[in-house]
């Protein structure tokens, strides 16, 4: 974490005092887009099924993909057809381009692959208005489209908006870019249909009318990055040089969680968000090198040493909410189960 990360979530006053300027002009442009689209000087476009965005105002790893994840699970056995569009941050597509399980996350970015392997249909694009009717395009049968971020994009008309707090980190200190981690001031919040918040440990003041559900990431056993049935406990681990490797927003929840698990990591490294892996970046002198289920769909296309592979373990999560998300949805956009 640099120094102005640092800062965000323990302020140092002189460096506050020294981004002020900055951090006035990114408020100034932020809030004369948000006026555009509120007089109608810029147009919102509205897609034919109902949208739902998921995203959130601070910047950093906060569990969108783990909660999109879920809800994409309720709703398929609910009967619910569902598609995703994302920006596909990490890839380079600026069309619209359909994620598909053997996409190259180069192009498409790694979050809309593990979508995408969730038997999801998934279009990323810069633009998703248009991601979104290339979707339909292909989907015709989609019923409801969530965005996987977005909550920023006011081109694209939505019917919820649902904002994803980190529960340990909050908002920081409560500042805009670059001085702290908000894209949007905290008083966006008001304005949003309901807040995720993942975990517990930060004091946040929400809105007393605002919908709160309880986020809960619960991880499963590693598997063997090419084969998925063959798990390890973390007393498995025993015994072995083991490293751990995170190229995700917010990593140190990666490394708290293998910890919480009994999982002893001798080398924690991190990466930035999206940072796109090569074969170098993975410590030779490690018997067991763990990883992300967002980095490993990178490393399987990075790797292809036979023996470097092998070393590869995946720790996926689960995410659990309270009350249910699905429900809520549904019954906001007044859609029933399978129709």
């Amino acid at each position: 974490m640099n120094l102005i990360e640092q800062h965000w979530y323990r302020p140092r006053g002189w460096l506050t005092a020294l981004l002020a300027p900055l951090e006035g002009l990114f408020a100034l442009l932020a809030a004369l887009r948000r006026q555009a689209f509120r007089l109608g000087w810029k147009k919102s476009e509205r897609l034919p099924v109902p949208v739902a965005v998921i995203g959130n105002i601070n910047v950093g790893g906060v569990g969108k993909t783990p909660l999109t994840l879920a809800l994409l699970e309720g709703f398929a056995a609910r009967g619910v057809k569902v598609g995703v569009i994302s920006r596909g941050y990490g890839g380079k597509a600026d069309a619209p381009t359909e994620a598909r399980r053997d996409s190259d996350p180069a192009l498409v970015g790694d979050e809309p692959l593990l979508l995408a392997a969730a038997g999801a249909p998934v279009v990323v694009g810069r633009d998703r208005v248009a991601a979104g009717r290339h979707l339909l395009a292909l989907h015709p049968e989609v019923q409801l489209i969530l965005s996987d971020d977005g909550l920023q994009h006011y081109r694209l008309a939505r019917d919820l908006e649902i904002a994803v707090l980190d529960g340990r980190r909050g908002l920081g200190n409560g500042r805009l870019l670059p001085n702290g981690p908000l894209r949007e001031p905290a008083s966006r919040l008001s304005s949003v249909d309901a807040v995720v918040v993942n975990g517990t440990g930060a004091n946040l003041a929400l809105p007393a009318r605002l919908q709160r559900f309880a986020m809960t990431l619960s991880p499963g056993l590693c598997h063997a990055l090419d084969d998925a049935s063959r798990t390890r406990r973390a007393a498995d681990f025993a015994g072995l040089r083991v490293a751990a490797l995170a190229g995700i927003g917010h990593p140190q929840r990666f490394f708290d969680t293998l910890a919480g698990m009994g999982v002893a990591v001798e080398r924690r490294l991190s990466f930035p968000d999206h940072h796109p892996f090569s074969a170098a970046d993975i410590p030779a002198d490690a018997d067991a090198v763990i990883v992300t289920s967002k980095d490993a769909v990178k490393l399987a296309r990075a790797l292809h040493d036979a023996a470097q592979r092998a070393r590869l373990w995946v720790l996926p999560v689960q995410a659990t909410l309270a009350p249910d998300l699905c429900d809520w949805i549904l019954a906001r956009l007044k859609m029933e189960h399978g129709r």
